[in-house]
Protein backbone atom coordinates (compact mmCIF):
# COMPACT_ATOMS: atom_id res chain seq x y z
CA UNK A 1 0.00 0.00 0.00
CA UNK A 2 1.20 3.66 -1.26
CA UNK A 3 1.22 6.52 1.37
CA UNK A 4 0.99 9.65 0.92
CA UNK A 5 0.82 12.78 3.37
CA UNK A 6 -0.10 16.39 2.11
CA UNK A 7 -0.03 19.42 4.92
CA UNK A 8 0.02 23.09 4.29
CA UNK A 9 3.46 23.90 5.28
CA UNK A 10 4.74 21.23 2.82
CA UNK A 11 6.50 21.39 -0.53
CA UNK A 12 5.15 19.80 -4.01
CA UNK A 13 8.65 19.21 -4.85
CA UNK A 14 9.27 17.02 -1.97
CA UNK A 15 8.20 12.91 -1.98
CA UNK A 16 5.11 13.54 -0.03
CA UNK A 17 5.98 11.58 3.13
CA UNK A 18 5.29 11.72 6.67
CA UNK A 19 8.51 13.86 7.35
CA UNK A 20 8.68 16.18 3.88
CA UNK A 21 4.63 16.27 2.56
CA UNK A 22 3.16 17.75 -0.21
CA UNK A 23 1.81 21.33 -0.57
CA UNK A 24 -1.09 20.59 -2.45
CA UNK A 25 -3.78 18.47 -2.96
CA UNK A 26 -3.50 18.84 -6.70
CA UNK A 27 0.37 17.21 -6.39
CA UNK A 28 -1.14 14.28 -4.12
CA UNK A 29 -3.42 13.25 -6.23
CA UNK A 30 -0.83 13.16 -9.26
CA UNK A 31 1.50 11.14 -6.97
CA UNK A 32 -1.89 9.02 -5.86
CA UNK A 33 -2.91 8.28 -9.47
CA UNK A 34 0.58 7.21 -10.55
CA UNK A 35 0.64 5.04 -7.81
CA UNK A 36 -2.72 3.42 -8.41
CA UNK A 37 -1.69 2.36 -12.01
CA UNK A 38 1.44 0.96 -10.11
CA UNK A 39 -0.93 -1.21 -7.07
CA UNK A 40 -4.17 -1.68 -8.53
CA UNK A 41 -5.54 0.65 -5.86
CA UNK A 42 -5.01 0.78 -2.39
CA UNK A 43 -3.13 4.14 -1.87
CA UNK A 44 -3.46 6.53 1.19
CA UNK A 45 -3.49 10.51 0.95
CA UNK A 46 -3.29 11.98 4.65
CA UNK A 47 -4.59 15.15 5.22
CA UNK A 48 -2.45 16.97 7.74
CA UNK A 49 -3.76 19.34 10.05
CA UNK A 50 -3.80 22.98 8.80
CA UNK A 51 -6.34 24.84 5.72
CA UNK A 52 -5.74 23.49 2.72
CA UNK A 53 -6.82 25.74 0.07
CA UNK A 54 -7.16 24.32 -3.83
CA UNK A 55 -7.20 26.63 -6.36
CA UNK A 56 -10.15 24.90 -8.06
CA UNK A 57 -12.04 22.56 -7.47
CA UNK A 58 -10.72 19.16 -6.89
CA UNK A 59 -11.27 16.97 -10.17
CA UNK A 60 -11.69 13.20 -9.78
CA UNK A 61 -11.88 10.71 -12.51
CA UNK A 62 -11.86 6.91 -12.70
CA UNK A 63 -8.26 7.84 -12.78
CA UNK A 64 -8.08 8.34 -8.92
CA UNK A 65 -10.25 4.98 -8.41
CA UNK A 66 -8.77 3.20 -5.21
CA UNK A 67 -8.09 5.88 -3.34
CA UNK A 68 -8.45 7.35 0.25
CA UNK A 69 -8.35 10.64 1.10
CA UNK A 70 -8.22 11.01 4.89
CA UNK A 71 -7.55 13.35 8.10
CA UNK A 72 -4.06 11.87 9.17
CA UNK A 73 -4.97 9.70 11.97
CA UNK A 74 -8.71 9.06 11.11
CA UNK A 75 -10.20 7.18 14.03
CA UNK A 76 -7.70 7.37 16.41
CA UNK A 77 -7.53 9.88 19.58
CA UNK A 78 -4.49 11.40 17.44
CA UNK A 79 -6.93 12.11 14.66
CA UNK A 80 -6.03 15.96 13.17
CA UNK A 81 -8.43 19.00 11.93
CA UNK A 82 -7.71 18.73 8.05
CA UNK A 83 -10.32 21.50 6.19
CA UNK A 84 -10.14 22.04 2.30
CA UNK A 85 -11.38 25.10 2.28
CA UNK A 86 -12.70 27.37 -1.02
CA UNK A 87 -12.36 30.78 1.08
CA UNK A 88 -9.51 33.58 0.99
CA UNK A 89 -8.57 35.56 4.14
CA UNK A 90 -9.60 39.24 3.85
CA UNK A 91 -6.77 41.51 4.76
CA UNK A 92 -5.94 45.01 4.05
CA UNK A 93 -9.20 46.14 5.90
CA UNK A 94 -9.60 50.33 6.51
CA UNK A 95 -11.49 51.32 9.20
CA UNK A 96 -13.99 54.45 8.29
CA UNK A 97 -15.22 57.41 10.69
CA UNK A 98 -18.51 55.48 10.63
CA UNK A 99 -16.78 52.53 12.03
CA UNK A 100 -17.44 50.22 9.06
CA UNK A 101 -14.40 47.92 7.86
CA UNK A 102 -13.46 48.41 4.19
CA UNK A 103 -11.29 46.13 2.27
CA UNK A 104 -10.55 46.17 -1.64
CA UNK A 105 -11.28 42.71 -2.62
CA UNK A 106 -10.35 42.65 -6.48
CA UNK A 107 -12.50 40.49 -8.73
CA UNK A 108 -13.57 38.55 -5.62
CA UNK A 109 -17.27 38.01 -5.67
CA UNK A 110 -19.15 35.97 -2.84
CA UNK A 111 -22.30 35.89 -0.97
CA UNK A 112 -21.61 34.44 2.21
CA UNK A 113 -19.00 35.98 4.88
CA UNK A 114 -17.33 34.32 7.94
CA UNK A 115 -16.11 36.09 11.06
CA UNK A 116 -14.60 34.07 13.19
CA UNK A 117 -16.21 30.86 11.94
CA UNK A 118 -19.25 32.19 11.87
CA UNK A 119 -21.96 33.48 8.81
CA UNK A 120 -22.08 37.23 9.10
CA UNK A 121 -25.41 38.34 6.98
CA UNK A 122 -25.85 40.49 4.70
CA UNK A 123 -26.91 43.51 5.29
CA UNK A 124 -30.73 44.42 4.50
CA UNK A 125 -34.41 46.12 5.04
CA UNK A 126 -37.45 44.27 5.35
CA UNK A 127 -38.98 45.57 2.45
CA UNK A 128 -40.27 48.07 0.33
CA UNK A 129 -40.11 51.85 2.04
CA UNK A 130 -43.29 53.85 1.41
CA UNK A 131 -46.47 52.93 -0.22
CA UNK A 132 -45.19 51.02 -3.19
CA UNK A 133 -46.97 49.16 -6.24
CA UNK A 134 -45.46 46.40 -8.69
CA UNK A 135 -45.78 47.11 -12.18
CA UNK A 136 -44.30 44.97 -15.47
CA UNK A 137 -40.67 46.29 -15.55
CA UNK A 138 -40.69 46.36 -11.63
CA UNK A 139 -42.06 48.61 -8.72
CA UNK A 140 -42.76 52.60 -8.13
CA UNK A 141 -42.82 53.87 -4.49
CA UNK A 142 -43.35 57.03 -2.95
CA UNK A 143 -40.73 56.81 -0.65
CA UNK A 144 -37.43 58.83 -2.21
CA UNK A 145 -34.78 55.95 0.28
CA UNK A 146 -34.06 53.85 -3.33
CA UNK A 147 -32.37 57.09 -4.91
CA UNK A 148 -30.08 56.61 -2.15
CA UNK A 149 -28.72 53.09 -2.21
CA UNK A 150 -25.47 53.52 -3.16
CA UNK A 151 -24.77 50.40 -6.10
CA UNK A 152 -28.51 49.75 -6.74
CA UNK A 153 -27.18 46.95 -9.21
CA UNK A 154 -25.93 45.24 -6.41
CA UNK A 155 -29.24 44.88 -4.14
CA UNK A 156 -31.52 41.78 -4.06
CA UNK A 157 -35.67 41.82 -3.39
CA UNK A 158 -36.33 38.36 -1.26
CA UNK A 159 -39.64 37.16 -1.67
CA UNK A 160 -40.52 34.77 1.33
CA UNK A 161 -44.33 32.93 0.39
CA UNK A 162 -44.96 34.00 -2.99
CA UNK A 163 -46.26 30.48 -2.50
CA UNK A 164 -46.43 28.93 1.10
CA UNK A 165 -43.42 26.77 0.07
CA UNK A 166 -41.48 29.31 -2.09
CA UNK A 167 -38.91 31.93 -1.51
CA UNK A 168 -37.28 33.66 -4.28
CA UNK A 169 -34.42 36.39 -5.04
CA UNK A 170 -34.87 38.45 -7.97
CA UNK A 171 -31.80 41.14 -8.35
CA UNK A 172 -31.85 45.02 -9.33
CA UNK A 173 -31.06 47.15 -12.37
CA UNK A 174 -31.61 50.67 -11.21
CA UNK A 175 -33.17 52.96 -9.38
CA UNK A 176 -34.56 56.61 -10.63
CA UNK A 177 -36.22 59.42 -9.97
CA UNK A 178 -39.11 58.99 -12.43
CA UNK A 179 -40.38 62.85 -12.33
CA UNK A 180 -42.24 61.63 -9.71
CA UNK A 181 -42.28 58.19 -7.86
CA UNK A 182 -38.99 56.13 -7.49
CA UNK A 183 -38.71 53.97 -10.12
CA UNK A 184 -37.30 50.67 -9.14
CA UNK A 185 -36.13 48.32 -12.43
CA UNK A 186 -35.97 44.80 -11.72
CA UNK A 187 -33.17 42.43 -13.35
CA UNK A 188 -34.33 40.88 -16.37
CA UNK A 189 -34.83 37.96 -17.44
CA UNK A 190 -35.46 36.99 -14.09
CA UNK A 191 -38.11 39.32 -13.26
CA UNK A 192 -39.99 38.07 -15.98
CA UNK A 193 -39.69 34.72 -15.29
CA UNK A 194 -40.98 35.44 -11.89
CA UNK A 195 -44.23 37.20 -13.62
CA UNK A 196 -44.44 33.99 -15.59
CA UNK A 197 -44.00 31.35 -13.04
CA UNK A 198 -45.98 32.57 -9.93
CA UNK A 199 -49.60 32.84 -10.67
CA UNK A 200 -52.01 31.34 -8.34
CA UNK A 201 -56.15 31.01 -7.33
CA UNK A 202 -56.78 29.88 -3.74
CA UNK A 203 -60.01 30.28 -1.40
CA UNK A 204 -61.52 32.82 -4.29
CA UNK A 205 -58.06 34.59 -4.29
CA UNK A 206 -56.09 35.57 -7.64
CA UNK A 207 -52.68 35.78 -7.07
CA UNK A 208 -50.07 37.13 -10.14
CA UNK A 209 -45.90 37.23 -9.72
CA UNK A 210 -44.20 37.78 -7.01
CA UNK A 211 -45.59 40.54 -5.31
CA UNK A 212 -43.81 42.66 -3.18
CA UNK A 213 -40.41 42.03 -1.58
CA UNK A 214 -40.41 40.38 2.14
CA UNK A 215 -36.96 42.01 2.52
CA UNK A 216 -33.97 43.74 0.33
CA UNK A 217 -30.57 42.86 0.72
CA UNK A 218 -26.78 44.34 -0.21
CA UNK A 219 -26.37 47.86 -0.08
CA UNK A 220 -23.92 50.28 1.85
CA UNK A 221 -27.52 52.11 3.02
CA UNK A 222 -28.27 49.18 4.78
CA UNK A 223 -25.57 48.58 7.66
CA UNK A 224 -27.25 49.52 10.14
CA UNK A 225 -26.87 46.02 12.19
CA UNK A 226 -23.31 45.07 14.38
CA UNK A 227 -22.05 41.90 12.66
CA UNK A 228 -23.64 42.27 8.88
CA UNK A 229 -21.73 43.00 5.44
CA UNK A 230 -22.05 44.30 2.12
CA UNK A 231 -20.31 43.53 -0.91
CA UNK A 232 -20.29 46.42 -3.20
CA UNK A 233 -19.09 45.19 -7.07
CA UNK A 234 -20.30 48.63 -9.26
CA UNK A 235 -16.61 48.70 -10.59
CA UNK A 236 -15.97 45.65 -12.07
CA UNK A 237 -12.50 44.17 -10.86
CA UNK A 238 -12.47 46.69 -8.21
CA UNK A 239 -14.47 45.17 -5.78
CA UNK A 240 -15.31 46.58 -1.87
CA UNK A 241 -16.16 44.37 0.95
CA UNK A 242 -17.80 46.46 3.75
CA UNK A 243 -18.29 45.24 7.22
CA UNK A 244 -20.07 46.52 10.52
CA UNK A 245 -18.24 44.52 13.53
CA UNK A 246 -19.94 43.20 16.57
CA UNK A 247 -18.48 44.70 19.71
CA UNK A 248 -15.17 43.44 20.48
CA UNK A 249 -14.09 42.48 17.32
CA UNK A 250 -10.85 43.80 15.82
CA UNK A 251 -9.43 44.17 12.32
CA UNK A 252 -5.70 43.33 13.40
CA UNK A 253 -7.46 39.72 15.28
CA UNK A 254 -10.45 39.03 13.61
CA UNK A 255 -10.32 36.48 10.58
CA UNK A 256 -12.71 36.99 7.76
CA UNK A 257 -13.31 34.59 5.39
CA UNK A 258 -15.31 35.14 2.13
CA UNK A 259 -15.92 32.03 0.59
CA UNK A 260 -15.23 31.90 -3.46
CA UNK A 261 -14.96 28.30 -4.68
CA UNK A 262 -18.29 27.18 -5.84
CA UNK A 263 -17.14 23.80 -5.58
CA UNK A 264 -14.43 22.29 -3.15
CA UNK A 265 -14.79 18.86 -4.58
CA UNK A 266 -16.00 17.24 -8.53
CA UNK A 267 -15.99 13.18 -8.53
CA UNK A 268 -16.66 11.77 -11.89
CA UNK A 269 -16.65 8.24 -12.96
CA UNK A 270 -15.14 7.91 -9.84
CA UNK A 271 -14.85 3.74 -8.18
CA UNK A 272 -14.07 2.60 -4.68
CA UNK A 273 -13.02 5.50 -3.29
CA UNK A 274 -13.59 6.84 0.42
CA UNK A 275 -12.89 10.66 1.98
CA UNK A 276 -12.79 10.17 5.69
CA UNK A 277 -12.78 12.55 8.46
CA UNK A 278 -11.66 15.84 6.00
CA UNK A 279 -13.62 18.94 6.92
CA UNK A 280 -15.05 20.86 3.70
CA UNK A 281 -15.43 24.16 4.33
CA UNK A 282 -16.16 27.42 2.62
CA UNK A 283 -17.86 27.84 -0.65
CA UNK A 284 -20.21 29.78 -2.26
CA UNK A 285 -22.85 29.67 -5.11
CA UNK A 286 -23.00 32.58 -7.40
CA UNK A 287 -25.76 32.14 -9.81
CA UNK A 288 -29.07 33.61 -8.07
CA UNK A 289 -26.35 37.32 -8.23
CA UNK A 290 -26.85 36.70 -12.05
CA UNK A 291 -29.65 38.34 -14.25
CA UNK A 292 -31.44 34.91 -13.87
CA UNK A 293 -31.60 35.33 -10.25
CA UNK A 294 -33.03 32.54 -8.20
CA UNK A 295 -37.04 31.46 -8.57
CA UNK A 296 -37.55 28.65 -6.18
CA UNK A 297 -40.19 26.83 -6.70
CA UNK A 298 -40.38 23.36 -4.41
CA UNK A 299 -37.39 21.85 -2.18
CA UNK A 300 -34.15 22.15 -4.04
CA UNK A 301 -35.82 23.06 -7.35
CA UNK A 302 -36.06 25.80 -9.33
CA UNK A 303 -36.97 27.81 -12.46
CA UNK A 304 -34.81 28.93 -15.58
CA UNK A 305 -37.26 29.43 -17.89
CA UNK A 306 -39.03 27.45 -20.15
CA UNK A 307 -42.42 27.70 -19.85
CA UNK A 308 -45.17 26.89 -16.73
CA UNK A 309 -48.14 24.32 -16.59
CA UNK A 310 -50.98 24.82 -13.55
CA UNK A 311 -52.09 21.77 -11.60
CA UNK A 312 -55.77 22.02 -10.21
CA UNK A 313 -55.62 21.34 -6.50
CA UNK A 314 -59.31 21.71 -5.82
CA UNK A 315 -62.60 23.53 -7.48
CA UNK A 316 -61.29 27.28 -7.61
CA UNK A 317 -58.20 26.52 -6.48
CA UNK A 318 -54.55 26.05 -8.81
CA UNK A 319 -50.72 26.76 -9.06
CA UNK A 320 -48.39 27.40 -12.17
CA UNK A 321 -45.03 25.39 -11.48
CA UNK A 322 -42.19 24.89 -13.57
CA UNK A 323 -42.58 22.34 -17.06
CA UNK A 324 -39.08 21.81 -16.33
CA UNK A 325 -36.62 22.62 -13.02
CA UNK A 326 -33.17 22.68 -12.65
CA UNK A 327 -31.85 21.93 -8.68
CA UNK A 328 -29.43 24.24 -6.41
CA UNK A 329 -25.80 22.30 -6.95
CA UNK A 330 -23.52 20.74 -4.15
CA UNK A 331 -20.60 22.57 -3.20
CA UNK A 332 -19.05 18.41 -2.93
CA UNK A 333 -20.59 16.71 -5.49
CA UNK A 334 -20.12 13.03 -6.92
CA UNK A 335 -21.78 11.91 -10.14
CA UNK A 336 -21.66 8.32 -11.81
CA UNK A 337 -19.49 7.21 -9.02
CA UNK A 338 -19.55 3.27 -7.53
CA UNK A 339 -18.68 1.89 -4.37
CA UNK A 340 -17.60 5.67 -2.87
CA UNK A 341 -17.44 5.95 1.00
CA UNK A 342 -17.85 9.13 2.69
CA UNK A 343 -17.03 8.70 6.12
CA UNK A 344 -16.62 11.38 9.81
CA UNK A 345 -16.48 13.94 7.33
CA UNK A 346 -18.08 17.82 7.87
CA UNK A 347 -19.69 20.03 5.68
CA UNK A 348 -19.69 23.71 6.87
CA UNK A 349 -20.55 26.88 6.20
CA UNK A 350 -20.76 26.17 2.24
CA UNK A 351 -23.17 28.23 -0.37
CA UNK A 352 -24.94 25.58 -1.63
CA UNK A 353 -26.05 21.89 -0.41
CA UNK A 354 -23.11 20.62 0.90
CA UNK A 355 -23.09 17.56 -0.88
CA UNK A 356 -24.73 15.82 -3.98
CA UNK A 357 -25.09 12.03 -5.20
CA UNK A 358 -26.21 12.07 -9.09
CA UNK A 359 -26.05 8.29 -10.30
CA UNK A 360 -24.10 5.38 -9.46
CA UNK A 361 -23.90 2.73 -7.11
CA UNK A 362 -23.29 1.77 -3.93
CA UNK A 363 -22.38 4.58 -2.34
CA UNK A 364 -22.64 5.16 1.67
CA UNK A 365 -22.44 8.45 3.73
CA UNK A 366 -21.56 7.96 7.35
CA UNK A 367 -21.13 9.35 10.54
CA UNK A 368 -21.31 12.60 8.69
CA UNK A 369 -22.05 16.25 10.11
CA UNK A 370 -23.40 18.70 7.93
CA UNK A 371 -24.18 22.61 9.09
CA UNK A 372 -24.20 26.45 8.37
CA UNK A 373 -25.48 25.81 4.77
CA UNK A 374 -27.33 28.16 2.30
CA UNK A 375 -28.94 24.97 1.37
CA UNK A 376 -30.01 21.91 2.29
CA UNK A 377 -27.70 18.64 3.52
CA UNK A 378 -27.74 15.72 1.46
CA UNK A 379 -28.95 15.62 -2.27
CA UNK A 380 -29.21 11.95 -4.10
CA UNK A 381 -30.80 12.03 -7.51
CA UNK A 382 -30.86 8.65 -9.62
CA UNK A 383 -28.22 6.05 -8.76
CA UNK A 384 -28.87 2.84 -7.12
CA UNK A 385 -28.26 1.57 -3.56
CA UNK A 386 -27.20 4.72 -1.88
CA UNK A 387 -26.90 4.41 1.72
CA UNK A 388 -26.99 7.42 4.45
CA UNK A 389 -26.73 6.62 7.72
CA UNK A 390 -26.02 8.22 11.58
CA UNK A 391 -25.59 11.65 9.44
CA UNK A 392 -26.64 15.05 11.69
CA UNK A 393 -27.99 17.57 9.18
CA UNK A 394 -28.62 21.45 10.84
CA UNK A 395 -28.78 24.77 10.36
CA UNK A 396 -29.04 24.53 6.72
CA UNK A 397 -31.18 26.47 4.36
CA UNK A 398 -30.22 29.88 5.42
CA UNK A 399 -30.23 31.27 2.20
CA UNK A 400 -32.49 29.26 0.02
CA UNK A 401 -35.32 28.97 2.60
CA UNK A 402 -37.21 25.49 0.88
CA UNK A 403 -34.00 23.48 0.94
CA UNK A 404 -34.62 20.09 2.81
CA UNK A 405 -32.02 19.04 5.00
CA UNK A 406 -31.68 15.27 2.71
CA UNK A 407 -33.78 15.15 -0.47
CA UNK A 408 -33.43 11.55 -2.69
CA UNK A 409 -35.29 11.93 -5.90
CA UNK A 410 -34.80 8.93 -8.63
CA UNK A 411 -33.54 6.46 -6.87
CA UNK A 412 -33.78 2.43 -6.18
CA UNK A 413 -32.72 0.97 -2.72
CA UNK A 414 -31.89 3.97 -1.42
CA UNK A 415 -31.67 3.93 2.31
CA UNK A 416 -31.78 6.92 5.02
CA UNK A 417 -31.64 5.53 8.38
CA UNK A 418 -30.71 7.01 11.72
CA UNK A 419 -30.02 10.40 10.47
CA UNK A 420 -30.80 13.36 12.29
CA UNK A 421 -32.19 16.51 10.74
CA UNK A 422 -33.07 19.66 12.73
CA UNK A 423 -33.26 23.16 12.66
CA UNK A 424 -34.45 23.89 8.79
CA UNK A 425 -36.61 26.18 7.31
CA UNK A 426 -38.63 23.64 5.28
CA UNK A 427 -39.25 20.03 5.10
CA UNK A 428 -36.65 17.69 7.02
CA UNK A 429 -36.31 14.64 4.90
CA UNK A 430 -37.54 14.33 1.29
CA UNK A 431 -38.42 11.67 -0.77
CA UNK A 432 -39.66 12.06 -4.41
CA UNK A 433 -40.37 9.30 -6.83
CA UNK A 434 -38.24 6.11 -6.83
CA UNK A 435 -38.34 2.52 -6.20
CA UNK A 436 -37.95 0.82 -2.77
CA UNK A 437 -36.81 3.74 -0.50
CA UNK A 438 -36.67 3.09 2.85
CA UNK A 439 -36.53 5.98 5.84
CA UNK A 440 -36.28 3.96 8.92
CA UNK A 441 -35.61 5.85 12.57
CA UNK A 442 -34.73 9.19 11.72
CA UNK A 443 -35.03 12.13 14.11
CA UNK A 444 -36.74 15.33 12.68
CA UNK A 445 -36.62 18.04 14.87
CA UNK A 446 -37.75 21.71 14.54
CA UNK A 447 -38.30 21.63 10.57
CA UNK A 448 -40.53 23.64 8.88
CA UNK A 449 -39.67 26.57 10.80
CA UNK A 450 -39.63 29.12 7.54
CA UNK A 451 -41.65 28.42 4.80
CA UNK A 452 -44.97 26.51 5.29
CA UNK A 453 -46.49 23.15 3.47
CA UNK A 454 -44.27 20.51 4.35
CA UNK A 455 -43.11 17.67 6.89
CA UNK A 456 -40.63 16.53 8.80
CA UNK A 457 -40.89 13.54 6.50
CA UNK A 458 -42.33 14.07 3.27
CA UNK A 459 -43.23 11.97 0.20
CA UNK A 460 -44.57 12.62 -3.27
CA UNK A 461 -44.92 10.79 -6.36
CA UNK A 462 -44.54 7.20 -7.15
CA UNK A 463 -42.80 5.09 -4.35
CA UNK A 464 -42.77 1.92 -6.93
CA UNK A 465 -45.25 -0.25 -8.46
CA UNK A 466 -45.75 -3.05 -6.27
CA UNK A 467 -45.99 -3.63 -2.11
CA UNK A 468 -42.44 -5.29 -2.60
CA UNK A 469 -40.47 -2.38 -4.41
CA UNK A 470 -42.62 0.36 -2.62
CA UNK A 471 -41.56 3.17 0.01
CA UNK A 472 -41.15 1.91 3.78
CA UNK A 473 -41.26 4.48 6.42
CA UNK A 474 -40.81 3.18 9.58
CA UNK A 475 -39.53 4.11 13.36
CA UNK A 476 -38.89 7.65 12.84
CA UNK A 477 -39.61 9.91 15.84
CA UNK A 478 -40.91 13.58 13.87
CA UNK A 479 -41.05 16.43 16.72
CA UNK A 480 -41.83 19.89 16.43
CA UNK A 481 -43.01 20.89 13.26
CA UNK A 482 -43.05 24.56 13.01
CA UNK A 483 -45.06 26.24 10.46
CA UNK A 484 -48.64 26.85 10.95
CA UNK A 485 -49.50 25.02 7.53
CA UNK A 486 -47.55 21.66 8.04
CA UNK A 487 -47.81 17.97 8.29
CA UNK A 488 -45.21 15.86 10.54
CA UNK A 489 -45.32 13.11 8.31
CA UNK A 490 -46.52 14.12 4.80
CA UNK A 491 -47.74 11.85 1.96
CA UNK A 492 -48.73 13.86 -0.79
CA UNK A 493 -49.07 14.55 -4.61
CA UNK A 494 -50.04 11.29 -5.27
CA UNK A 495 -47.89 8.96 -3.59
CA UNK A 496 -48.29 5.27 -3.72
CA UNK A 497 -46.96 2.10 -2.90
CA UNK A 498 -45.74 3.38 0.51
CA UNK A 499 -46.24 1.64 4.29
CA UNK A 500 -46.05 4.43 7.19
CA UNK A 501 -45.56 2.16 9.99
CA UNK A 502 -44.38 2.81 13.60
CA UNK A 503 -43.55 6.05 13.35
CA UNK A 504 -44.12 8.72 16.18
CA UNK A 505 -45.22 12.15 15.78
CA UNK A 506 -45.74 15.15 18.29
CA UNK A 507 -46.58 18.93 18.39
CA UNK A 508 -47.28 19.34 14.90
CA UNK A 509 -49.52 21.63 12.98
CA UNK A 510 -51.22 18.55 12.01
CA UNK A 511 -49.47 15.55 12.27
CA UNK A 512 -50.19 13.73 8.90
CA UNK A 513 -52.84 13.83 6.30
CA UNK A 514 -54.58 11.09 4.11
CA UNK A 515 -56.90 13.38 1.59
CA UNK A 516 -54.48 14.91 -0.59
CA UNK A 517 -54.57 16.05 -4.64
CA UNK A 518 -54.25 13.79 -6.67
CA UNK A 519 -55.04 10.64 -4.47
CA UNK A 520 -52.96 8.55 -2.36
CA UNK A 521 -52.86 5.26 -3.66
CA UNK A 522 -51.91 1.89 -2.33
CA UNK A 523 -50.83 3.89 0.62
CA UNK A 524 -51.18 2.26 4.34
CA UNK A 525 -50.76 3.81 7.77
CA UNK A 526 -50.12 1.16 10.01
CA UNK A 527 -49.33 1.33 13.92
CA UNK A 528 -48.05 5.15 14.36
CA UNK A 529 -48.32 6.85 17.17
CA UNK A 530 -49.52 10.56 17.33
CA UNK A 531 -50.68 13.45 19.82
CA UNK A 532 -53.41 13.98 17.33
CA UNK A 533 -55.68 12.36 14.74
CA UNK A 534 -54.64 12.98 11.03
CA UNK A 535 -56.59 14.78 8.45
CA UNK A 536 -58.85 12.24 6.94
CA UNK A 537 -58.64 9.82 9.78
CA UNK A 538 -62.35 9.46 10.17
CA UNK A 539 -63.28 8.31 6.79
CA UNK A 540 -59.76 7.36 5.20
CA UNK A 541 -60.10 8.03 0.74
CA UNK A 542 -59.97 4.42 -0.94
CA UNK A 543 -56.46 4.45 -1.52
CA UNK A 544 -55.29 4.36 2.28
CA UNK A 545 -55.46 1.67 4.63
CA UNK A 546 -55.54 3.30 8.26
CA UNK A 547 -55.22 0.72 10.83
CA UNK A 548 -54.07 0.39 14.80
CA UNK A 549 -52.67 3.64 14.64
CA UNK A 550 -52.62 5.03 18.29
CA UNK A 551 -53.52 8.64 19.23
CA UNK A 552 -52.34 10.00 22.92
CA UNK A 553 -52.84 13.58 23.68
CA UNK A 554 -51.12 13.19 26.81
CA UNK A 555 -47.34 13.79 26.25
CA UNK A 556 -46.57 11.56 29.23
CA UNK A 557 -48.53 8.58 28.16
CA UNK A 558 -47.57 9.26 24.43
CA UNK A 559 -43.48 9.42 25.49
CA UNK A 560 -43.90 5.99 27.73
CA UNK A 561 -45.85 4.31 24.79
CA UNK A 562 -43.18 5.13 22.84
CA UNK A 563 -40.02 4.86 24.35
CA UNK A 564 -38.76 2.20 22.46
CA UNK A 565 -39.35 3.15 18.99
CA UNK A 566 -37.36 6.72 20.71
CA UNK A 567 -34.55 4.84 22.11
CA UNK A 568 -33.76 3.35 18.49
CA UNK A 569 -34.25 6.49 16.49
CA UNK A 570 -31.81 9.43 16.07
CA UNK A 571 -28.05 9.16 15.46
CA UNK A 572 -26.26 6.08 15.87
CA UNK A 573 -23.21 8.24 17.72
CA UNK A 574 -24.97 10.84 19.15
CA UNK A 575 -22.86 14.28 18.99
CA UNK A 576 -22.17 16.98 21.32
CA UNK A 577 -25.29 19.24 20.70
CA UNK A 578 -27.27 16.83 18.86
CA UNK A 579 -31.22 16.48 19.83
CA UNK A 580 -30.49 12.64 19.79
CA UNK A 581 -27.74 13.41 22.87
CA UNK A 582 -30.40 14.63 24.85
CA UNK A 583 -32.28 12.74 27.16
CA UNK A 584 -35.64 14.80 27.53
CA UNK A 585 -36.21 13.23 24.56
CA UNK A 586 -34.84 9.82 24.52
Amino acid sequence: MFHFHVAPSGDDTWPGTAERPFATLERARSAAREAARESAGDVVVHLRAGVHVPAGPLELTEADSGTVYQAYGYGTPEQEEAVVSGGRLITGWQVRADGVWSADVGHLDFRQLYVDGRRALRAGIPGLPGTAAANVTGYVTDSADPLGWRSPGDVEFVYRGVYPWTEARCGVAGVSAGGGPTVITMAQPVFGWAAELYNSTWEGQTSQGPGLPTRIENDAAFLSEPGTFVLDRSRPGRHVLLYLPGPGEDPERTRVVAPVLETLLNAVGTRNVSFRGIVFADATWLRPSRPEGFLHYHGSGYYEGGGVETAVLGEGMSVTFPAASASIPACVTFADVAGVEIEGCRFTRLGAFGLSITGGAEVVVRGCDLDTLSGGGVSVSGGRDVTIEDTWVHHAGLEYSGSPGIAVMGTKGCVVARNEVADVPHCGIVVGPGEGTRVLRNLTVDTMQVLADGGGIYLAGAQGTSRADGALVQGNVIEDTRTPYNFGLYTDYGASWVTVEGNVVARADSTAVLTVAPPLENVVYRGNFWDADPVGHDGPPSGVTYEGNVTLKDERELNAATAGIRSRAGLARPRAGSRSAGSSRR
